[in-house]
């Protein structure tokens, strides 16, 4: 098939380069346009621009596709079978969704219709979801309410991060991509409705979503909550009104006993701190504000509370 491909971060690489060795003619790549990255803020190519100029394909980013005449023009002259979205990052207008004759085929890291909107894989890790997957679908104009194509179940071990999932979904994906446009196109696929009243969101991450709130959580819950928001926003609180953010932690076992939420308590050179439930979370390596990333041992040796002190008690 010709295809035009729509995608931008590292997630979207693996369905490039498989609809690639499946032989099909990927006319133009569309990825969003190169952004300032770390302290130095040096203009970054995204991931898919990269690997795209790498095998030798256009490319196009523009900054806004709506209303873009240009863009339009471009995308009406290349006539494609099918358009390929692939955490693009921006919303498809009518005008797109109308062009190809096979329609947008999306591939979305959830089991829609759990998990709607642009963090599906955060959000499954960070609810303690046991399993996700993948779902290919036709595009329309609402926020991931199209019919279903193809779907694909993933387990997501304890220990697992978003970082470990992003990849495993990656790469598990792409040739669910590839199966997808085969079908469609012999006609084996024929597209689901969504049960739009099971549909749950998935909203973008925001920087409070990483504050560990002590009296509200479990320490399961916290934990799951970190290993979903890695890496950003990850997890942190406060102590004496210092931000404190918490790089690694483990749930503690229930021989601490009873505590109060947020009560911050040293064992030896072990750092835990009260959650709900009667549970602790242990905080293995720390930051404090302004200081250097050390393990909970080190921070003990430099820092000391008093009696009765409570991670989280203050705003930073």
């Amino acid at each position: 098939m010709k295809l035009i491909f729509c995608g931008t971060p590292a997630f979207a690489v693996p369905a490039l380069e498989a609809l690639l060795t499946a032989g099909h003619e990927v006319a133009l790549v569309v990825s969003q346009p190169d952004r300032p990255v770390g302290r130095a803020q040096q203009m970054t190519a995204p991931p898919v621009k990269q690997a795209a100029l790498a095998a030798g394909l256009a490319v196009t980013q523009p900054e806004k596709i709506k209303t873009n005449t240009e863009f339009r023009a471009l995308l009406e002259v290349i006539a494609p079978d099918a358009i390929v979205v692939v955490a693009y990052g921006r919303m498809i207008p009518a005008w797109l969704l109308a062009l190809p004759r096979l329609g947008c085929i999306n591939l979305h890291g959830s089991l829609l219709p759990r998990y709607r909107g642009a963090a599906p894989i955060q959000w499954a890790v960070a609810m303690g979801d046991a399993v996700t997957g993948n779902t290919t679908m036709l595009l329309e104009e609402g926020l991931d309410t199209g019919p279903i194509l193809l779907q694909q179940m993933i387990e997501i071990g304890p220990e697992q991060t978003a970082v470990d999932l992003f990849d495993a979904l990656a790469r598990a994906g792409a040739p669910l991509v590839v199966q997808t446009l085969a079908g469609l196109a012999d006609g084996s696929i024929q597209p689901q409705p969504q049960n739009h009243g099971g549909a749950t969101y998935a909203p973008l991450l925001d920087r409070e979503d990483g504050r560990m709130d002590f009296g509200a959580r479990t320490a399961h819950e916290l934990m799951n909550r970190w290993r979903g928001f890695q890496p950003w926003p990850g997890a942190f609180t406060t102590l004496d009104g210092r931000k404190l953010i918490v790089h690694r932690m483990a749930i503690a076992a229930p021989a601490l006993g009873r505590g109060l939420p947020g009560e911050a308590r040293a064992e030896g050179q072990r750092l835990f701190a009260g959650c709900a439930g009667d549970t602790w979370i242990e905080l293995v390596e720390v930051q404090l504000e302004g200081k250097k990333r050390m393990a909970a041992s080190e921070f003990l040796r430099g820092n000391h509370f008093a009696a009765g002190a409570r991670f989280g008690t203050s705003a930073p």
